[in-house]
């Protein structure tokens, strides 16, 4: 296969939340953007969300030349990605409409352009079925909002190219993601998968009694939540193993947790009286505030989190975004 030209122009396929957060991090970082979107008032919302966004998006630092007056609009498909290096597919997750979608992306874009699904949901293997040009299509799904969050979950399908992760990886790097590679496709890929193992033993607290829903949150958020915003379980637990560090902890510890804790962990039967008790929990813990309000007061953190992280990456460990996928 050809190697993939340089970036310079993004093309972003589907303007709804997740496409629209993509679309401010591609123009943050002082790329020319062309969006297109079927929905007849999609223009102006996308343009809406760039403009509430680009403050956070300046506090993570613009590139040279970015501007929101860098993106266009189109409603025609094959016009917006018809000059396209790298396109950011975000349609809804419907199996037999990506499919499609993708044969037509794949039609009219430059054969050397990657092109890249933001979907959650549904595989690689699956997207690329009709494309003529299979092996430059790639799973990149985002953690969300993408203008602010780094990681990206990078998983090839069956006919994709090795070079094509390879370029993927480099190139969400290079503008200030984190991506991770998958090398397996599985439904949902990783990160939401963790966030439903970690979820499901919350329910399960709740449902047991042990604890209110505000105090499950503070469980999280306030204990190990703060850790995990700084290093993942691996390297922590490294920490945890004292003077002998991991090999300690796996030789020691490791066994109390599969013997007692993991055989006792919960599966919960989600009843219409639990949802309703977590709602109810929920609604009193958000004590009136509106959900731009507490979005915004997420994001807040958020950046100051990130700036903190930014400040020691560059004397920290080394970690696998470091490194080259095989």
């Amino acid at each position: 296969m050809h190697a993939h030209t340089p970036v310079h122009n993004v093309a972003i396929v589907g303007t709804g939340t997740i496409g629209a957060s993509w679309a401010t991090h591609y123009l943050a970082r002082g790329f020319d953007v062309t969006a297109t979107d079927p929905a007849p008032d999609a223009e102006a919302a996308l343009r809406s969300y760039v403009q509430a966004a680009w403050d956070g998006a300046a506090t993570l630092g613009l590139s040279p030349g970015a501007s929101p007056d860098r993106l266009h609009f189109t409603p025609d498909l094959r016009q917006a990605v018809a000059d396209a290096d790298f396109v950011q597919e975000n349609a809804p997750e419907r199996p037999e409409l990506k499919v499609k979608l993708f044969a037509a992306i794949d039609d009219a874009t430059p054969p050397q352009a990657i092109i890249a699904s933001s979907s959650s949901g549904l595989t690689m293997s699956a997207i690329q079925a009709e494309c003529r040009h299979p092996q430059r299509t790639v799973i990149g799904h985002p953690f969300n909002p993408p203008h602010i969050l780094p990681l990206v979950e990078v998983v090839g399908g069956t006919k994709t190219a090795p070079q094509t992760i390879h370029d993927t990886m480099s190139f969400y790097t290079s503008i200030g993601k984190r991506p991770i590679h998958l090398k397996k496709e599985l439904p949902g890929h990783v990160a939401n998968r963790l966030q439903a193992a970690l979820y499901r033993e919350v329910v399960y607290l709740i449902e047991q009694g042990v604890l209110d829903v505000a105090d499950s949150d503070d469980a999280v958020s306030w204990g190990p939540g703060l850790r995990w915003g700084v290093m993942g379980p691996n390297l922590l637990w490294h920490l945890g193993g004292g003077e002998g560090g991991i090999q300690h902890f796996m030789d020691t510890l490791m066994p109390r947790m599969t013997d007692s804790m993991w055989p006792a962990l919960g599966n919960p039967e989600l009843t219409p009286e639990l949802k309703e008790k977590i709602v109810n929990g929920v609604l009193d813990e958000a004590d009136g505030h509106s959900i731009d309000e507490l979005g915004a007061q997420r994001d807040a953190m958020l950046f100051g989190l990130l700036a903190v992280r930014a400040k020691h990456a560059a004397s920290g460990p080394r970690t696998a975004a470091d490194s080259q996928p095989e």
